[in-house]
């Protein structure tokens, strides 16, 4: 059997050349559902918001049949598709992340930014796969064949390799804007930020910056402190070039 397949978007940056922005026709033998026959081409189930069938919205589950055409699209933010099938469950409504062993610069940014961002570079596929489903967690990889799993209902095929192109991706995608919540979370391990005075870090303060600061902050995981100090001022214009909208 075969089927005419057309490909939307971003999705074609999962397919080979010859087979992007265009219709072509794919083979199979016996039944097949239009998810397997989606992810065997290479393409995340994670990455798909609406399937067509010979022009009617379907889900994932529909047996293809020979002829059969089908087109498939990437996920929606501004267009209103609420009239057809959505094949992607609805949007976590705090979202909350869980980055793979290459993403840990990412994760650091995400934290900085103030969202929930679950990283160790030992996590396994099957770990990560379990933590994103059991906690709701959006699954953020480099690797597309994790992506794949049943369990993985919310993910990101992250593109970009340079981490600030990462997280401006990241942003965007999942239209975090107005969620940022900038240093009031620990880059290190993830812990929501506590208030500290002067003197209860007065050891653990250089001098010349207890001296010119009066607002400490401190994780209750691991203690680590933060201020405003020139490092904090950089960080800050780096987090505002993606969180702050542009004008013109």
């Amino acid at each position: 059997m075969h089927a005419t397949l057309r490909f939307y978007a971003e999705l074609n940056d999962f397919l080979p050349r010859e087979r992007r922005q265009i219709a072509f026709e794919h083979s199979w033998d016996g039944q097949v559902a239009v998810k397997d026959l989606v992810e065997g081409l290479g393409v995340p189930h994670t990455e798909v918001d609406l399937l067509l069938v010979n022009g009617e919205s379907c889900g994932f589950e529909r047996l293809l049949h020979d002829g059969d055409r089908v087109a498939v699209y990437p996920v929606f933010e501004a267009l209103d598709i609420a009239a057809v099938t959505r094949v992607r469950p609805e949007p976590l409504r705090e979202p909350a992340f869980v980055l793979d062993a290459h993403l840990g610069r990412l994760a650091a940014l995400l934290r900085f930014a103030g969202f929930d961002s679950l990283y160790r570079n030992d996590f396994d596929d099957r770990e990560l796969a379990e933590i994103s489903a059991v906690e709701r967690r959006i699954l953020l990889t480099r690797d597309r064949e994790l992506l794949k799993r049943a369990a993985v209902t919310h993910g990101f095929y992250v593109r970009k390799a340079d981490p600030i192109g990462q997280f401006a991706d990241v942003i965007e995608r999942f239209d975090l804007r107005r969620l940022a919540r900038p240093f009031t979370r620990c880059s290190r391990c993830n812990r929501l930020l506590e208030p500290a005075t002067a003197a209860s870090v007065a050891e653990r303060v250089p001098p010349r910056s207890r001296d010119a600061y009066r607002r400490f902050l401190r994780c209750p995981g691991c203690g680590r402190l933060y201020w405003e100090g020139s490092h904090h001022r950089r960080l800050a214009q780096r987090l505002a070039t993606v969180l702050v909208p542009q004008s013109g």
